[in-house]
């Protein structure tokens, strides 16, 4: 293989090595697993005192380990992307808490962005791309955006099929933003009933699901009828 090669793939490289590192970690080195195991059961308990002690007792390290907890949610997916916005908010209120998931949303879609644009030649041609350059022009902010504010898409696979598909970063942390910024508020605010939470959740995803789906349609047979035109 040609240097070029290990030059170019070189992050994945690193990222899997990482990976594959925690990975054997966790089944060779007992005080580990029992770290995970015990993040695990606290962070999903869903005992608001109980999370509260666990998080403060990092200390000065808490909001970074919460920021560290989201960007891993990359490879976590089985973790809600809800769930660090409440630990924030129940360890360090509501507006400290918000802000330190906010940080953290912007530097794992930055981390994921890039990732996918690294695969940009894996999976996207150039042929690919200028059949999809239309969706990405017209619908790929809002595409974004509901994938941020909806419960049950993957807000992390957005970020990589942004970077694969050469979506303008600027405008795809706008829209990541856009999307974030007010479910992060919702879910602080509802943080205290966290069943209610998750339908509200539910139901918010779905109607912008077949809300935006319907745009698109009408949108788009819009726009052909007057290509057809000229």
């Amino acid at each position: 293989m040609s240097k070029s090669f290990f030059q170019k793939y070189l992050s994945f490289f690193l990222s899997g090595s990482i990976i594959l590192f925690l990975v054997i970690l966790y089944f060779t080195h007992s005080p580990f697993q029992e770290s995970v195991k015990e993040a695990w059961e606290v962070l999903l308990s869903e005992d608001r005192d109980r999370i509260k002690d666990y998080v403060k007792q990092f200390g000065i390290w808490g909001p970074l380990a919460i920021v560290v907890f989201i960007v891993l949610q990359m490879f976590l997916i089985i973790f809600p992307s809800w769930l660090p916005i409440i630990v924030g908010v129940l360890a360090y209120g509501f507006w400290i808490g918000v802000l330190i998931n906010l940080i953290g949303i912007g530097l794992a879609s930055t981390i994921g962005y890039y990732i996918g644009k690294k695969f940009k030649n894996v999976f996207v041609s150039d042929k690919k791309y200028e059949k999809m350059k239309f969706w990405i022009e017209n619908y790929s902010f809002g595409t974004v955006v509901l994938f941020r504010v909806s419960p049950f898409f993957s807000t992390d696979a957005i970020s990589f099929i942004a970077g694969i598909f050469r979506m303008n970063y600027k405008k795809f942390m706008l829209a990541t933003y856009s999307g974030m910024i007010p479910l992060t508020l919702a879910v602080g605010y509802f943080s205290t009933d966290i069943d209610k939470l998750e339908n509200g959740l539910y139901w918010v995803g779905g109607a912008g699901a077949v809300l935006y789906a319907i745009y698109v349609y009408i949108d788009y047979h819009k726009r052909r009828k007057k290509n057809a035109k000229q």
